[in-house]
């Protein structure tokens, strides 16, 4: 038996929800569909589905299984279809994640552009501020920032951002600029998601945890508060860097940043990377010139 058996027979009764609907599809009779999907869950030692008389539903097992089983397909189809056609042209899913911002402002410019140019690539984008999974959502690709922790995965440096420390003039006017970090504790701080706001002294990393009356979740709601003059913010030198230039924010405390973070492309260990991620990862090293 091999190791493929039963793998097309199980995503169709997912997909189905099915086993009469999947046999059909499959050209196979239900009761030799039912043998194979039996002969997996043997060999997997776990159920995949709960059967009743009236409906097929994936088991917690079956759905992480799933994932994995469709991507194989994927790669057998995208293999096969590669080998058939001597073109360059990428064809296929790919899966990807991204922070929202970040996303939005550099990452998905350049997925749209070579999608254009691919028009048998399908990406999917997931723009989220958590950090998922990749092996267990099935994910090809993530952006992710500063220290990477993971170490079943491989990272591609593909440029670096700086936060910053700044106000308006408005309300440095009305409160002073800070000089020292000891200052940051009589100045209103425009929180973000992050708990501390890490700077540097004396060369090493320090951490101010800042205190305010504002906090949200998004680094634009964060600057348009910053802009109104209601505080000091710390945010990634993308948010700002038109600001600074106008005048409309000030840098604060600069002798005092902290160390740049790392852009990272982040995707799982392969023994051959798929063109289309490769050609993905060749196309965001454009980030360190834009970002």
């Amino acid at each position: 038996m091999g190791l493929w058996a039963g793998i097309d027979e199980f995503v169709a009764v997912a997909q189905t929800r099915s086993f009469t609907q999947a046999a059909a599809k499959l050209g196979r009779s239900t009761s030799q569909l039912s043998r194979e999907i039996a002969q997996l869950e043997d060999r997997l030692g776990q159920r995949l589905f709960y059967r009743t008389t009236r409906r097929v539903s994936l088991t917690e097992t079956g759905d992480r299984f799933l994932v994995h089983c469709r991507r194989l397909q994927e790669e057998r189809d995208e293999a096969l279809a590669t080998m058939l056609d001597d073109s360059n042209e990428l064809r296929g899913q790919l899966r990807m994640t991204c922070s929202v911002a970040y996303g939005e402002r550099f990452v998905v410019p350049i997925v749209n552009q070579i999608m254009s140019e691919n028009p048998r690539l399908s990406i999917d984008i997931t723009l989220t501020d958590e950090v998922l999974d990749l092996v267990d959502r099935g994910i090809d690709l993530a952006i992710r920032f500063g220290k990477l922790r993971d170490s079943g995965l491989v990272a591609t440096r593909l440029a670096s951002r700086t936060r910053l420390l700044c106000a308006s003039p408005d309300y440095l006017d009305r409160n002073g600029v800070p000089t020292s970090l000891e200052d940051l504790v009589h100045h209103a701080c425009l929180r973000g998601t992050v708990e501390v706001w890490p700077l540097s002294r004396d060369g090493k990393p320090h951490n101010h945890r800042p205190h305010g009356r504002f906090r949200c979740n998004s680094g634009y709601a964060v600057l348009d508060a910053a802009l109104s003059g209601l505080g000091l913010c710390q945010l990634p030198d993308f948010y700002v860097r038109s600001h600074l230039a106008r005048g409309e924010l000030i840098e604060v405390l600069a002798e005092h940043r902290p160390q740049d973070e790392g852009v990272w492309a982040v995707y799982p260990q392969r023994r051959h990377l798929p063109a289309k991620v490769k050609a993905l990862v060749d196309r965001l090293h454009l980030l360190g010139t834009h970002s």
